[in-house]
């Protein structure tokens, strides 16, 4: 990044309470949508696969499905405004611009942001929502305080850990945080069936079974400890009265509000 993207400390404000909604006008755009989801299911996959194998490293998984996601992010600000995206987004952010494409740039980059913080900063969970409506799909990011939802599973990374153990009880500790990553890692790869039947290809399903769809997220680490979660979504068929032709940023659903009262603790603070 630039030397004054470095600088930039981020801006709540762009993500609180918003997401981004983009038309689905026609079958091609949907088999673009079913890609980008068919990609985040294989992530899924990959991810369940690294964790299963005891000779990768479990932060190794981790960035590697960080990675994926701040490159799928890179490359939607890239669609909206060009490489000089990052410009675009500051500009917005400054109160230079205040456009439809300086608005969008600004919310996927203030989500890139907030992506690479979570390699340094703890007690911040990435806790995404993707819904899909007739006509349209919606993108609400979000992150959360904390590392953990109610319904998390959690995974141990002995090469995080602080404490100070004799060998007999690191050997236990070190066995054991390899099976919580295994049995991790069949539940992850799971959610992978669940995103490829929320959001089916459209060649291959009739309409009326693939016109809603959704799924929330989430992923966090708190020391040693990892976190991961992904569940469906039931989206409201009467959040939009009027159709969208362009990708633009929306007040969030009460799909949103709905999934904060059933996942995260008491007192998490969500932007």
């Amino acid at each position: 990044m630039s030397e004054r993207t470095v600088r930039f400390n981020g801006n709540t404000k762009v993500l609180y309470r918003k997401a981004v909604r983009t038309p689905l006008p026609d079958e091609d755009a949907e088999r673009v949508f079913h890609e980008n989801m068919m990609n985040v299911a294989d992530a899924q996959v990959r991810k369940a696969e690294m964790l299963a194998d005891p000779d990768i490293p479990l932060l190794e998984a981790y960035e590697k499905q960080l990675e994926g996601i701040a490159a799928s992010y890179k490359r939607r600000c890239r669609h909206i405004a060009g490489d000089d995206y990052e410009e675009v987004a500051l500009a917005y952010q400054r109160g230079e611009r205040n456009d439809r494409l300086g608005a969008l740039t600004a919310y996927y980059f203030e989500g890139l942001w907030r992506m690479q913080q979570r390699f340094t900063v703890a007690d911040m969970m990435f806790f995404p929502i993707i819904l899909r409506y007739p006509d349209n799909f919606t993108v609400n990011i979000r992150f959360a305080s904390g590392y953990k939802t109610t319904e998390s599973v959690l995974y141990e990374s002995p090469e995080h850990s602080t404490e100070e153990l004799d060998d007999q009880y690191a050997e236990t500790y070190y066995n054991e945080s390899l099976y919580s990553q295994k049995e991790a890692a069949k539940k992850i790869k799971a959610t992978a069936e669940i995103l490829r039947e929320e959001f089916p290809h459209p060649d291959e399903v009739p309409f009326e079974e693939r016109k809603y769809g959704g799924i929330v997220s989430a992923g966090g680490r708190k020391g040693s400890v990892f976190s991961s979660m992904l569940q469906r979504v039931e989206p409201d068929p009467g959040r939009f009265s009027e159709p969208v032709d362009e990708p633009t940023l929306v007040d969030e659903g009460p799909e949103a509000a709905r999934t904060e009262r059933e996942l995260l603790p008491d007192g998490c603070i969500v932007i």
